[in-house]
């Protein structure tokens, strides 16, 4: 059993998960925070609107095609190097974005921002794999870095919301440079560039197939949105995601050095895991793409005001995730925790399904958001910390890239499903009053398709309660895997 000394970061672990922390809230802000600018930087660059979503599905399809790579990179090259590059690499992207003179340049640093994230993002959470392995304390970190995942985007809206407001669009990118600096000085200091005895060779056949697998799914689902599921470039994009990575799981069953060792996902509880964060990553889009709408078109909050009106939501999430996993977790395991967490969740998107034209933020939304975010405070730490729990040290880096890639298919499928399911409804009830174009119709038909979406989200999270609790291992399992992690973690 591995002795808490000869873990070279242990001494400094409590120092390591805030500058992991710091590099994780740098990542997922990005998206909220580029959201918000997108209209100042539109007319600032004088794109359409049809070119507006490259902005954001540049990013995403860069960063949800190379996790997988960037998750191996970190295991055969060491952890601390890929982690600095990616930090540093992702300031220099998002320089370039802020000094960006056109739409092309913009969307070239989005793409550069992504390509880094895949290498920051599994490196980060492979770290935090390795640092903690005390039960408790393990619990406590994976608390703090699941509450900064999910509440970091709430962060986003009220940094991008002042950003945009008090200086302009462009400090909404320079803004990183901010984290990404201070981070990667503290990296370089307090970790230590752990590279393998025996490195293995990169698998180029399942990397190219991962990643061209994984590109067309999230180009598939983007497309979706904008344009419609029957589309031919939708459809002809999924279904060739879906080939290649078949094709990907062939090769990983046959390759001496897989990609992906089919170990790490074929496990009970990280497949559960696993999944736990692409139900949950479709559902929580229900909560900020439409409540987002609804409280600036509906409400008529500033984008500062709505980015504050989410502060709740990320205190609860904060609270559930540091308080109640860092207790139960190691005693009574990731079933309980993930399959209530989600009912919980679905109970607070049920509650958003009563907002409405005339209705109050205090009065309906508040309740709902703060409800959700004790759900997902439980799912998101307890699927994280499982994930990755018991894993092969020489696998850290790809679990925690899988954990990535799943929050982010899972947020893309939920983006392009929810979107299509309100923009229907919305249609729906315009049809049903053609010919009286009256405001308070449309202001109506909008909230209908908030709702709808709401509707949707709680099917999402009802449904992946029950499926992940049939996945997860009871709790005498839980206990077990708890016993095992530190000589799993040592002789990995």
């Amino acid at each position: 059993m591995q002795e808490p000394h000869a873990n070279p970061h242990h001494a400094k672990r409590w120092l390591i998960l805030f500058v992991i922390a710091i590099a994780q809230l740098m990542v997922v802000l990005d998206a909220t925070v580029v959201n918000i600018a997108l209209p100042s930087a539109q007319e600032a660059l004088a794109f359409s609107n049809d070119q507006r979503q490259w902005v954001i599905t540049a990013y995403a399809l860069a960063f949800g095609s190379l996790l997988l790579l960037g998750g191996r990179i970190g295991d055969l090259f060491g952890r601390k190097r890929t982690f600095v590059i990616g930090l540093a690499g992702f300031a220099g992207a998002s320089a370039l974005g802020g000094l960006a003179q056109s739409f092309e340049v913009l969307v070239a640093a989005r793409a550069l921002q992504g390509v880094f994230g895949a290498l920051l993002a599994p490196a980060a959470l492979s770290v935090l794999t390795t640092t903690f392995i005390d039960p408790q304390e393990r619990a406590k970190a994976f608390g703090v870095f699941g509450a900064v995942a999910v509440g970091g985007a709430a962060i986003g809206l009220i940094l991008g919301g002042v950003l945009t407001e008090y200086l302009n669009w462009r400090w909404c990118l320079y803004v990183n440079l901010a984290f990404a600096a201070p981070a990667a000085l503290a990296a370089m200091a307090l970790l230590h560039n752990e590279v393998p005895e025996h490195r293995s060779r990169i698998d180029i056949p399942g990397t190219i197939t991962a990643s061209t697998g994984l590109f067309a799914i999230v180009y598939g689902l983007a497309n979706a949105e904008t344009h419609s599921w029957t589309d031919p470039v939708t459809v002809g994009m999924l279904v060739a995601g879906v080939a290649l990575l078949s094709g990907f799981v062939l090769i990983q069953r046959r390759s001496r050095n897989p990609l992906l060792p089919l170990r790490v996902v074929l496990d009970r509880d990280r497949g559960g895991s696993f999944l736990a964060m692409a139900l949950s990553g479709a559902g929580v889009f229900g909560v900020f793409l439409f409540l987002t709408y609804y409280m600036q078109q509906t409400l008529g909050f500033s984008p500062i005001k709505t980015g504050l009106a989410f502060l709740p939501m990320t205190f609860s999430i904060i609270v559930s995730a540091t308080s109640a996993s860092t207790k139960l977790l190691p005693r009574i395991g990731p079933r309980p925790l993930i399959g209530g967490g989600m009912m919980i969740a679905a109970a607070g998107m049920l509650t958003l399904t009563t907002v409405g034209v005339d209705t109050s933020y205090a009065g309906h939304v508040l309740p709902g958001i703060m409800i959700i975010g004790a759900g997902l405070g439980l799912v998101f730490s307890s699927a994280m910390a499982t994930a990755t729990f018991g894993v092969q040290a020489s696998d850290a880096g790809v679990a925690s890239a899988m954990v990535n890639t799943m929050q982010q298919i899972g947020g893309s499928i939920g983006t392009a499903l929810l979107s299509t399911l309100a923009a229907t409804a919305v249609s729906s009830d315009l049809a049903s009053a053609a010919g009286r174009p009256d405001p308070s119709l449309v202001a109506h038909a909008a909230v209908h398709g908030y709702t709808t979406a709401f509707w949707w989200a709680a099917g999402i999270f009802a449904v992946g309660a029950m499926v992940c609790a049939a996945l997860l291992s009871p709790r005498s399992r839980a206990a077990g895997l708890a016993a095992a992690a530190e000589p799993a973690l040592a002789h990995g």
